[in-house]
């Protein structure tokens, strides 16, 4: 399987932290230091040919018609390991800039695993691992300083080795397009696991227990904003009121701010769960379809023909 380590060591590669116009080499006089004259001034005028000061190196980082220019899909904080690596490149040598990272976004790379290496960038906050193909998480892999999870379209289907020692400052948890399914998974949504989370997406999965949900969610006393949309669950009629009312701590529900007009009126409803019914109802408007032959434009026999009837049927199947 593919290691996160690999695809990161890639990342670095595409960073080009060593490579001109970063990094120590000779063309780089920021790797002395700045030498300065009696009266305190930078001096430049005595910079050799094959030296560069580091404000032109800046330039050629940040011109989007460089041959240096930030590679695609370079985040904000890329952007700013290549500033240090030219105007202090000392800081980001050699292991160094493990120690830097506090933002990593590894997104469709074909990640299944997420190991053990990850544990060297000791400072970490932010991970995000959206669309790879990462089917289980080991808790004991994340850097505990972690408070951003971003694991959106992967196929992560049980989050037991992720709750084993999950990291205790989590805000945000992203889950949405995945293969949870309910009950099973509900136990570990709760503040046992997730003492400070204030963010949770749980959008698209196979979540069917809007009641046993509720009731795990209702721990979470920092979570502010939920995303349920996309779940069986969100089908049932009453889910948002529900919803709504059985946590009172939230600000946002599928992305809609709750209004306190909305909060009145699903009052009380969270202590009637037998409004909530089993079954939901799904209406489908099929407006054309390619391919077989229209009933409407077959002549109707006449009654006491003898010619054989020929009769179409069709299905058609939806999956849920």
């Amino acid at each position: 399987p593919r290691r996160l380590s690999a695809a990161f060591r890639e990342h670095l590669r595409l960073l080009g932290l060593r490579d001109f116009p970063c990094g120590l080499g000779s063309w780089n006089k920021s790797r002395f230091g700045a030498c300065t004259s009696p009266s305190g001034q930078e001096e430049d005028e005595d910079l050799p040919l094959s030296e560069e000061s580091p404000q032109a190196l800046m330039e050629l980082l940040r011109d989007q018609h460089s041959p240096w220019a930030p590679p695609p899909g370079c985040s904000p904080q890329d952007q700013q390991l290549r500033d240090v690596a030219v105007q202090a490149p000392q800081l980001v040598s050699g292991t160094r800039v493990l120690q830097v990272f506090r933002s990593l976004r590894i997104v469709g790379k074909d990640v299944e695993e997420v190991d053990e290496d990850l544990l060297q960038l000791q400072h970490l906050e932010e991970l995000i691992l959206c669309a790879n193909q990462i089917s289980r998480v080991t808790s004991a892999n994340l850097p505990r300083t972690l408070k951003v999870l971003e694991l959106c379209c992967n196929a992560v289907a049980d989050l037991q080795e992720l709750c084993s020692q999950p990291p205790p400052q989590l805000q945000h948890l992203g889950l949405g397009y995945n293969r949870l399914c309910g009950p099973s998974q509900d136990e570990y949504l709760t503040a046992d696991f997730w003492p400070n989370l204030i963010s949770l997406d749980l959008s698209f999965n196979n979540l069917t227990e809007l009641l046993e949900l509720v009731y795990q969610l209702s721990s979470l006393q920092k979570l502010r904003v939920l995303v349920l949309q996309g779940n069986p669950l969100a089908l049932i009629p009453a889910y948002r009121g529900f919803v709504v009312d059985g946590l009172p701590q939230l600000s946002v529900l599928d992305d809609i701010h709750i209004e306190p007009d909305e909060r009145n009126q699903f009052h009380g409803l969270a202590r009637q769960p037998e409004l909530i019914r089993s079954e939901a109802q799904v209406v489908v408007s099929i407006g054309k379809i390619k391919g077989v032959p229209d009933p409407s434009t077959l002549q109707e026999l006449e009654v006491d023909t003898k010619a054989a009837a020929i009769t179409y049927s069709y299905c058609v199947t939806y999956e849920f």
